[in-house]
């Protein structure tokens, strides 16, 4: 199959975007070269509309789904959580949304969503309860204002044949002078201003502090020279480290899991100082203007059949714990997952909720760091 007969066949939903990007991958070509068409364009109306992360756009995640509506949803795509909120804020009106969980509580304060009524979830009872109980999850009525989805780790990706390691594995890889030029980045202050937290060693109970700022700002100076890309685009760092462009990237889980299962030399770091680790989840707009199907997309993504998918193509945990099921604990430990979440999440550097005043002021910091101030 050539190039234009994937794309055809991503587009009409044959294809994930993932393995389109694999395929691509492999012809050395990058997916920037090649134009996408809108799935906006060419939306159903009778469809729910998906707002999420770029990944998270693929057929695999929606088999139940297309099954019961024989369709997939809309899908729309946002860079950054803060990108998303600042969207819907202006009027964009979706019916899911994927936040994290210290986006969630400001997003609740905007008054732009509503509870999610677990009865009507089908999958719920096996939706793991530590990823349930998150600070000011709880809504009125019994509701919950996120359901959990997907959890993992911010670390260091890299080039187990073109990086030398110094000592042990440290967030000081991405910081390394010599390899000024082939370091690679999340454009997103979302995660990278909470790894250059803990790359100062600020206490991220502490990150919203004048103190924190100055010595988190005085790091992520410090290493801007060294960067050849920020990108909130994953298959951009995927692509550069297949190739050897890069030799070390801040990445998520699923990037070191598709490099490795191309073939490609690569090792998804545990940093001395820990990783930072997340989860994320599903939020309902309150104008929602396909209910019904909202919550189709929620049962959908909390489905076995997903979670499935997530451990073993992604590399990230996921909320249902009979995904789990069908990983032995050898495989999971090669993941760098568990059956208990709270071993990995408590193993790193947990992001905590942030006014909406410190979330200005930090991506405003950031976004000038990036442009050389």
């Amino acid at each position: 199959m050539d190039i234009l007969d994937q794309l055809g066949s991503m587009r009409e939903g044959k294809l994930s975007r993932r393995a389109f990007a694999k395929g691509l991958m492999a012809a050395g070509v990058a997916t920037a070269m090649v134009p996408m068409a809108g799935r906006r364009a060419m939306a159903s109306t009778d469809q729910a509309t998906y707002f999420t992360w770029g990944g998270y756009d693929i057929p695999e995640l929606f088999g139940p789904y297309q099954a019961k509506n024989g369709e997939l949803p809309n899908f729309a795509i946002f860079g950054g959580s803060e990108e998303a909120l600042t969207k819907m804020r202006g009027g964009f009106v979706v019916d899911v949304s994927h936040p994290c969980n210290q986006a969630m509580p400001r997003w609740v304060q905007t008054g732009l969503f509503q509870p999610i009524d677990p009865a009507r979830v089908g999958n719920w009872p096996d939706v793991m309860p530590e990823l349930v109980d998150l600070p000011g999850n709880m809504a009125d009525g019994g509701g919950i204002w996120m359901a959990p989805f997907d959890w993992g780790q911010t670390s260091v990706t890299y080039r187990t044949d073109l990086f030398e390691l110094e000592g042990e594995e440290s967030w000081d890889m991405l910081w390394d002078k010599r390899y000024a030029g082939r370091l690679g980045s999340l454009a997103s202050g979302a995660d990278a201003w909470w790894c250059g937290a803990i790359k100062a060693g600020v206490d991220l109970a502490d990150i919203a502090t004048d103190e924190a700022f100055a010595a988190i700002a005085a790091v992520m100076r410090e290493q801007r020279p060294l960067i050849r890309v920020y990108t909130d685009d994953t298959t951009t760092l995927e692509q550069a480290l297949s190739s050897g462009e890069l030799a070390a990237a801040m990445t998520w889980n699923s990037s070191a899991v598709l490099l490795q299962a191309e073939g490609i030399p690569v090792k998804f770091a545990r940093p001395k100082e820990g990783a930072l680790t997340w989860v994320c989840g599903l939020m309902i707009h309150k104008d929602a203007p396909n209910l019904d199907r909202a919550y189709d997309v929620i049962d959908s993504l909390l489905s076995v059949e997903t979670g499935k998918f997530m451990i073993n193509d992604y590399g990230y945990g996921h909320s249902n714990l009979k995904a789990f099921d069908a990983f032995d604990d050898a495989t999971l430990v090669s993941l760098g997952l568990s059956k208990n979440p709270l071993e990995i999440l408590q193993s790193g550097h947990f992001q905590q909720p942030q006014t909406q005043e410190w979330e200005s002021r930090m991506n405003e910091t950031f976004e000038q760091i990036k442009a050389g101030f």
